[in-house]
């Protein structure tokens, strides 16, 4: 597999071709790759997907073989913390397990369910196009065992390369394109409802022809869930049934949905009395501010780092996102904040110890920015989860700060009530006013257009789905809290229970929907 490319001084630039049109769907490909990397049980770096088209007599099946994409702007090796999710010069997108912390960030990064978590190793894994046997000549295991020569890998910079006459003379498809991630993996007379996850309804009762798919809240098949019809989200072009697939583990759980609320409570037990001394309504030299704010905000950064931590599929190197840092990682830039923002806050608590009353005005100059940041830089994490378009919103950074003065208020209520009941009223009305805004919020993007069939499938499981029950409550407990004012601080804890209940059904909701 010698490129003439390199000949005429241009880089090798790999891509594959798969011709649909000669897949028998024999499963070689899979069972090659399993063979080859050493690809545990329940796991797969590629595998072929069949859906049944049309109704009999007029019926068929098509198949697609689903794998890494290698994008030339992957969304995958911008999230990694660490870089273990790299692009080599020669296009190919690899990975390093000695660098990979398993976050799992590059798995909600991947429109194409295409990475997953090594269940031995636990690190992120996925196909790499067999490098290792490219760069000593050999061609990829599954192009090798193709009993049809359906899979064609070469140089798209070589022109006398199939592949490449393939892609620049041939209709070729390329799946989700509106992600923008310039794949380089192409498909031949492959079938709509193949490419597209929600273009297959899938089968009544989860009866799929010769396998059983993993149930629960915790696992995603491709296709509509049952029960739910296709005309209402609105992108089947056809009669077509899921007849084989893999489900995929969802990445985040409820690990994450909870720490959107514990560091909310972080971030927000500072930023509210900071707001209030600001406003001229709490005094600076009062006990909420300079005793209650920095201790709740100090245990409650402690409770979300070790949340993330525990999140980790290899917790004992945590450290590397400080040491070895990607810097266009949102998970990278957020440790970061929440470094300086802890260093404000023991500073903060050092000089209230100390009795240097002075200390605490001038820390409000980078105590308000990493306060505010503490608060919403979860929405560019979010948003660097390109696959999740649900998370894709313009009003998730204001939101996270509107749900962080509640979580604050709320925190902070209950200490109040004991130590400074002269600063309960302005709690109470900072808690409402939050919760008002929330509730608003919510309602305006669950009930707006959704651009994208994924956002509005996303949407439905959340309000309507499977996730509808903490949704509602969610949204019931903060209604509630909106009363606050005349209520009084027992309603705190129900604001919390609540936004917890809404970040569970949001983050999880998120995730449900099917990319492959």
């Amino acid at each position: 597999m010698l490129n003439a490319s390199l000949d005429q001084g241009l880089p090798v630039k790999w891509a594959k071709v798969i011709d649909h049109e000669s897949c028998i769907g024999c499963h070689a490909c899979t069972t090659a790759c399993k063979s080859e990397n050493d690809v545990p049980l329940s796991v797969t770096r590629t595998y072929v997907k069949s859906v049944d088209i049309g109704s009999f007599p007029q019926a068929r099946r098509a198949f697609q073989v689903t794998r890494c994409n290698q994008c030339d702007d992957a969304p995958c090796t911008v999230a990694c913390p660490t870089s273990a999710m790299y692009r080599r010069e020669d296009g190919i997108v690899d990975f390093d397990k000695d660098a990979c912390i398993g976050c799992k960030a590059c798995i909600a990064a991947c429109p194409y369910d295409a990475i997953f978590i090594n269940p031995e190793d636990h690190t992120a894994e996925k196909c790499n196009f067999c490098a290792h046997r490219l760069d000593v000549g050999l061609e990829p295991a599954c192009a090798v065992v193709c009993p049809t020569q359906a899979i064609m890998v070469g140089d798209l910079n070589d022109p006398s390369s199939r592949v490449s006459q393939m892609v620049h003379r041939e209709p070729v498809a390329v799946r989700r394109p509106e992600k923008e991630t310039q794949p380089k993996l192409f498909y031949r007379g492959a079938h709509q409802a193949t490419l597209d996850p929600l273009a297959a309804q899938r089968p009544g009762g989860g009866l799929f022809m010769w396998s059983e798919q993993q149930q629960g809240a915790d696992f995603v098949v491709s296709g509509y869930p049952e029960g739910i019809e296709p005309r209402n989200h609105g992108n089947s072009s056809a009669a077509a049934v899921l007849s084989y697939d893999v489900a995929h583990k969802i990445p985040w759980d409820w690990r994450v949905s909870l720490y959107t609320l514990t560091k909310g409570i972080a971030a927000g037990a500072y930023l509210v009395p900071l707001l209030l001394v600001l406003s001229g309504n709490l005094p600076s030299e009062s006990w909420l501010w300079q005793w209650a704010a920095p201790v709740v905000a100090l245990i409650f950064l402690a409770i979300t780092g070790g949340l993330l931590i525990w999140d980790l599929e290899q917790p004992k190197r945590f450290y590397f996102i400080f040491t070895r840092p990607q810097w266009q990682s949102w998970l990278v830039r957020g440790a970061f904040i929440i470094a300086g923002y802890s260093v404000v806050l023991v500073v903060h608590l050092g000089a209230t110890l100390l009795g240097i009353d002075g200390a605490h005005g001038p820390l409000m100059i980078p105590g308000l920015p990493l306060a505010t940041l503490t608060a919403v830089y979860t929405a560019y994490l979010f948003a660097q989860a390109k696959a999740r378009d649900l998370w894709q919103s313009p009003l998730l950074p204001p939101h996270l700060f509107v749900q962080t003065l509640l979580a604050g208020a709320a925190s902070l209520l209950p200490v109040a009530v004991v130590q400074q009941p002269t600063a309960t009223t302005a709690l109470l009305w900072v808690l409402a006013g939050a919760s008002l805004l929330h509730v608003l919020l919510v309602w305006g993007e669950s009930t707006l257009a959704h651009v994208t069939a994924h956002a509005h499938l996303a949407a439905h499981e959340m309000t309507s789905g499977r996730y509808r029950l903490p949704f509602r409550w969610g949204i019931a407990l903060s209604s509630v809290a909106v009363l606050a004012p005349w209520l009084g601080a027992a309603v705190a804890p129900v604001a919390l229970v609540g936004l917890l209940a809404f970040e569970h059904a949001y983050v999880q909701a998120g995730q449900s929907v099917p990319l492959a």
